[in-house]
């Protein structure tokens, strides 16, 4: 069984070898193969090397296109700073959309057209090329909350959604129709999975998300499962009090980081979707020890039941101990579902 059809047949609820494998990594992974992370955010030769040798070092089953929440609003116009050592940062000082009269005539940028979207799609076809029979690919999309914030500024976003809703709902329609069309070019490009982040949708309540935020997020979702692609969705932080509408959305795999008990969330979503997680990051993939982990993730999967994959909460940290993920790998390499 290669990684790709273990993952594939988890998914479709089939009988696997073992546990798949699929933690985020990003900055550790650059820094695996020493490189600068701004290289690895804008050069897509510099994003596929660390991802791969990263994947080979420790197991994984798949490989990721991830590097910062930038990517998309750099292709519109936003202003973003990049940092040799730091990922890219919005200028939130300079958001696309302070005026949002700018919305009106604010363009759907081509996937295709030269920007970081491009760079991305580079990465994919790279990917498709080297380890496309054996690994699952996936490719990512900013989800609409998180991709509004990029564009307008998390702060003036959330007093948008009481002073001018109709706003909120054109902006978040806008981020749809741009964010399907680069899932689309991905999965033409080979991406198995797209993931969809949307960590802004932790910060409002579930009145603001029922509302607004899970609609677009409904539409997103269908519209990648239309084009063929499966979904992971990725929303940092607490989510407790919006499990069930993200259990409601349809995706493959739902990531849940340390801040969603594992047990709550199987009680909300139920025994099908697969869920992802909630191991913390800091305190014990970064800050424990190697029993420290396997205890946790262990105790994860139980919380979790057969439809799980290991991986962390979140991001893994650059400076991770190796041994550390080593053993969380080998939790995933010697267990089945």
């Amino acid at each position: 069984m290669t990684r790709r059809e273990r993952v594939l047949a988890h998914l479709a609820g089939q009988p696997v070898d073992r546990l798949p494998l699929m933690p985020i990594t990003m900055m550790f992974a650059g820094s695996l193969i020493g490189a600068r992370y701004r290289d690895y955010c804008t050069d897509y030769r510099v994003l596929v090397e660390g991802q791969i040798r990263t994947a080979e070092a420790f197991g994984f089953d798949y490989v990721n296109t991830m590097s910062d929440p930038a990517r998309e609003a750099a292709d519109c116009g936003a202003a973003v700073e990049y940092f040799d050592h730091q990922p890219v940062a919005l200028v939130e000082g300079q958001s696309l959309l302070a005026d949002k009269a700018r919305l009106l005539s604010l363009k759907v940028p081509d996937p295709r057209g030269g920007g970081r979207m491009h760079n991305a799609l580079k990465a994919l076809e790279l990917y498709q090329q080297r380890v496309g029979k054996e690994m699952i690919i996936e490719g990512w999309v900013e989800g609409p909350i998180a991709e509004a914030a990029d564009l307008r500024g998390i702060n003036t976003l959330m007093m948008d959604f009481y002073d001018d809703p109709a706003f909120v709902r054109d902006l978040f329609a806008f981020v749809i129709e741009m964010e399907l069309r680069f899932a689309r070019e991905q999965i033409k490009a080979g991406a198995d999975i797209i993931g969809v982040g949307d960590a802004a949708a932790s910060l409002v309540g579930p009145g603001i998300y029922n509302e607004f935020v899970w609609p677009y997020e409904k539409q997103l979702v269908d519209g990648i499962h239309a084009l063929g692609g499966r979904v992971r969705l990725h929303i940092c932080g607490n989510t407790r009090q919006i499990l069930e509408g993200m259990s409601r959305l349809g995706c493959d795999i739902i990531d849940l980081d340390s801040l969603a008990p594992l047990t709550e969330a199987r009680q909300k979503m139920g025994p099908d979707p697969v869920l992802l997680g909630n191991l913390n990051p800091v305190t014990i993939l970064r800050n424990g020890n190697p029993d420290d982990v396997t205890r946790a993730i262990a105790e994860c999967h139980r919380q979790a039941g057969p439809r799980f994959i290991v991986g962390a909460g979140c991001e893994v940290p650059r400076d991770t101990p190796h041994e550390n993920l080593r053993a969380l790998c080998a939790y995933a390499h010697s267990h089945r579902p």
